[in-house]
């Protein structure tokens, strides 16, 4: 019986397995899609229970370079013990590599790149039927730099937050410095400029609020409020924040004394946002213990 790709779309949707997996499966059982599905749980490949309602707010983030392109990503899976397991490390590694050699820029079009193991989403359903965890690119971005820029990247615990930091001038050095502040002090803003007008003027309603329930005069709290607003500045805009190595100077300053500006810092923390796992660890392992029996 002639495998169809609606056969082979079918079976990928029932199981997780990955396309080459799924058409294995249907050509040795003559297409039967039930036949198809113990086909690959035997040997496997594909799980008995859906993955797609899961939670995956674990994961690594990464940074990939090479020349004037770089490449930061995160992908998600359920559990930490998966984050470092080489099967998933490897996956992540193959798919940086795998973008950076693309030309490739939205995540619609990264996740149809070829890899050695088929596409990027192929090779994601495969590896979450192989591993058993609901694995997922979450977000992904892919920087080019002009010739008088530099990169910066810092990868903290072990990938748990990753920054890529881009400087018009200055070196690679300095560039880290930026993205290892940016990684410690957790900006939500990189310059005053990026702050959305209803956030400031949210912010300065609440300042004068305060600076009036303090009993001071409506121009005197007006005054104040502006001294408040380059306080908040200094905790939320990272090119305002002070200098980690030097508490007097801010970053913007730093860069500038080393002949520098910044261009661009993105900033991924591995699950920000996202509703975390709460169930209990020894729980899941002996339900999954109970499940191989």
């Amino acid at each position: 019986m002639e495998v169809t790709a609606a056969m082979v779309k079918e079976l990928r949707e029932k199981t997780g397995a990955g396309m080459m997996d799924c058409k294995k499966a249907l050509a040795e059982c003559n297409g039967d899609i039930d036949a198809s599905i113990e086909w690959l749980r035997e040997k496997g490949i594909a799980k008995s229970e859906k993955k797609g309602a899961r939670i995956a707010a674990e994961g690594l983030a990464n940074i990939y370079i090479k020349d004037n392109k770089a490449v930061i990503l995160e992908v998600n899976s359920e559990t930490d013990f998966v984050s470092k397991n080489e099967e998933f490390t490897g996956m992540i590694d193959t798919i940086g590599a795998s973008i950076l050699s693309s030309s490739a820029k939205t995540l619609e079009e990264i996740l149809k790149v070829e890899t050695t193991e088929g596409t990027i989403e192929d090779l994601i359903i495969a590896k979450t039927a192989k591993i058993g965890e609901k694995l997922s690119l979450r977000r992904v971005e892919v920087v080019e730099k002009a010739n008088d820029e530099v990169f910066g990247s810092y990868l903290h615990m072990g990938g748990k937050i990753a920054v890529l930091s881009v400087l018009k001038g200055a070196n690679e050095s300095v560039a880290k410095d930026v993205a290892m502040q940016a990684a410690a002090m957790r900006p939500s803003y990189v310059f005053i400029s990026d702050i959305p007008e209803s956030v400031l003027a949210s912010e300065r309603k609440i300042q004068k609020e305060l600076a009036m329930s303090e009993g001071k005069p409506a121009d005197i709290a007006e005054k104040m409020v502006e001294g408040r607003i380059k306080k908040y500045y200094k905790e939320v805009c990272l090119a305002e924040q002070p200098f980690i190595k030097d508490g007097d100077i801010s970053v913007a300053d730093y860069v500038k004394n080393n002949n520098g500006e910044i261009v661009k810092v993105i900033r991924y923390e591995v699950g920000e946002g996202m509703e975390k796992r709460n169930d209990n660890f020894a729980e899941e392992v002996m339900n999954q213990v109970k499940g191989n029996e």
